[in-house]
């Protein structure tokens, strides 16, 4: 078995997991804070994110509304899963955003993720506190 590496960010939001869920599963939010897609929130369905540098595909794996949503993320030498995990505490949520699956031989791929999440983050710790 080859050993994979994960990149997993962690935030406390002030903001109810409904709201959040809607930010994670509406596709015009989606593209406001992360990237172009026809993503739905059902098992098996199959979209992609597309941005100035290309796209990736993906397929929905688990939905479970408010709680948690994973999905494959990749093309044709990655084959990676993001998992969102939403946790009520006092009067916000803790989000939890893991991407599992990344091949030591794989170090762009690896350093682009833990680059670019922390920065999908930020955009969509805005467009929460924008949104009604």
């Amino acid at each position: 078995m080859t050993e994979t590496l994960s990149v997993v960010l962690e935030r406390q939001i002030p903001h109810p997991p409904e709201k959040i869920w809607r930010a994670l599963t509406q596709p015009h939010l989606i593209a406001e804070w992360l990237m172009e897609t026809d993503f739905a929130a059902s098992v098996g369905h199959r979209f992609d994110f597309r941005a100035e540098w290309g796209s990736v595909n993906c397929e929905v794996l688990e939905v479970e509304p408010h709680r948690s949503l994973s999905y494959t993320w990749g093309d044709s030498r990655l084959k990676s899963i993001v998992t969102w995990t939403l946790t009520p505490v006092g009067t916000g949520t803790t989000l939890r955003m893991e991407q599992t699956g990344f091949k030591p031989d794989q170090p762009r791929y690896f350093q682009g993720a833990q680059a670019g999440w922390p920065r999908f983050l930020d955009n969509l710790d805005r467009v929460l506190d924008n949104l009604d």
